[in-house]
């Protein structure tokens, strides 16, 4: 089954052009199947890249998933037009009252600042809190697992010496993990960041367990016990040249940047990167709809409230 986006977000026609299937809504609504409600607040700097990365890992599916897009009211964009966020996206005054399978939260380049100092903390704190009665299964990527680390549980950050920068090998600490199934022994994660939240913090929180991660770059997905959060330090849904066009930017703003982690062939700049992470990505966000919200989540998305009156108990 494909995802279904309005034919007019510029992601249709790119995904269209990769023969991904996508489905416009008006096809899909005379359709008999409810399909999955996925909501991604994305708060990348460049929205529509962001977006062309997640409906394309979000498409590999056979469910149909009905995405919806938000944004922070709170704070302005200045790397995507108006005219896009008015046409695509919703606030969440817009959407408080709906309910949802799926959630995802990006990052966002802040990670430098205290999270009471990003302009939009108020808000995406209000949005966190109301993701555990009104979503069933939330993805946290990066800055955004951070966050949400500590506003849900206390978990601090710290910052690093170098920017966590590269493509690195990660491997998993359990079995039979619903959100793993399939991955190597093995498996490359794109990093991009200048902080880090730390094994011994998380382990003495009973409520989560650390999935995975990377003698490296450390600690890369740790979930709620309760299966209903799900906090990825990395950046599965990397492009192959993301990487790349952030090292050369940073690179052209004189900002002092080592050379990427097993990225360049032969650590040369003018080598094609290897898409050495894009099996993993697509394989992780389908275990996640599938297994970790299309196998669990209430058919009548009103009996989330009812469920989540014991959140915090294993589901």
């Amino acid at each position: 089954m494909p995802i279904k986006i309005s034919s007019e977000l510029p992601a249709f026609k790119t995904l269209g052009e990769e023969n991904i299937f996508v489905m416009a809504r008006d096809r899909a609504e005379h359709q008999d199947i409810r399909p999955l409600r996925v909501i991604i607040l994305n708060i990348m700097p460049k929205k529509i890249e962001t977006e062309c990365q997640l409906l394309r890992l979000l498409s590999n599916t056979p469910l149909q998933v009905d995405i919806e897009l938000l944004q922070m009211a709170s704070h302005v964009s200045r790397n995507t037009s108006h005219h896009h966020l008015e046409a695509f996206y919703k606030t969440f005054d817009e959407i408080k009252d709906k309910r949802y399978d799926g959630m995802i939260i990006t990052g966002a380049p802040v990670e430098l600042l205290e999270y009471e100092q990003v302009d939009y903390w108020h808000e995406i704190t209000e949005i966190m809190e109301w993701s555990k009665t009104h979503v069933f299964s939330t993805i946290y990527i990066c800055w955004a697992a951070q966050a949400g680390l500590y506003y849900h549980f206390g978990v601090p950050k710290y910052p690093l010496e170098h920017k966590m920068f590269g493509i690195f090998p990660h491997r998993a600490e359990v079995s039979n993990c619903q959100l793993l199934r399939g991955f190597d022994d093995v498996f490359y994660v794109p990093h991009s960041r200048n902080t880090e939240v730390r094994r011994a913090d998380i382990e003495r929180i009973h409520q989560l367990e650390i999935l995975t991660s990377s003698d490296i770059s450390g600690v890369h997905i740790v979930a709620n016990k309760n299966g209903r959060q799900y906090f990825i330090t990395g950046h599965s849904e990397y492009d192959r040249e993301t990487i790349a066009n952030e090292y050369r930017r940073d690179l052209e703003k004189g900002i002092d940047i080592q050379m990427p982690y097993n990225y360049f062939p032969g650590d040369n700049p003018d080598n094609i990167p290897l898409f050495s992470w894009r099996s993993t990505a697509n394989l992780m966000f389908t275990n996640w709809l599938n297994y970790c919200v299309y196998q669990k989540t209430p058919y009548n998305l009103d009996e989330l409230e009812v469920r989540n009156w014991n959140w915090e108990t294993t589901l």
